[in-house]
């Protein structure tokens, strides 16, 4: 899988371990940036960089990256097709995914720990949408609201 990844200044040293993460389990990083974190950036661009690129069908998933993963994942929702959810935790990573057909995973460098952010790549990277009935239902519902208030 092709993975899209992005981070402010505050994102930043958790980028590195995350793309790691993300290579061991065997997918390839499409990496915009920032590449410090020294000098101070703003996250809507660089969450725009990754919604971006899952919208267009560049990459299937991304994963952006700031201080608390809110303001990444607000920003990374304003692009039609995208379904970012912030998760700090192994099971909203997997049911964002199986559940919601989570597309964009937000975190935040400063809430969670190195250790914590693997686990929460692997559980984001091993889950596929399940398809259900009742899942794809409120999926296609979730899509009717975007396409009335996307314009």
């Amino acid at each position: 899988m092709k993975i899209a990844i992005g981070c402010d200044h505050a994102g930043f040293i958790l980028k590195h371990v995350v793309t790691e993460q993300v290579k061991k389990r065997g997918h390839e990083i499409m990496d915009f940036g920032t590449d410090n974190a020294q000098t101070p950036v703003d996250y809507p661009d660089f969450a725009a960089k990754v919604a971006q690129a899952v919208a267009a069908g560049t990459v299937e998933r991304g994963i952006v990256l700031c201080g608390s993963g809110i303001g990444a994942s607000i920003a990374a929702n304003k692009f039609k097709g995208v379904r970012a959810g912030l998760c700090h935790d192994t099971y909203s990573a997997a049911q964002g995914v199986a559940h919601d057909d989570m597309n964009i995973l937000c975190m935040g460098s400063r809430v969670i720990g190195e250790a914590l952010a693997c686990s929460i790549i692997d559980s984001f990277v091993a889950t596929v949408f399940s398809n259900e009935p009742r899942h794809l239902r409120r999926l296609n519902k979730v899509k009717a609201l975007e396409a009335a208030n996307m314009k």
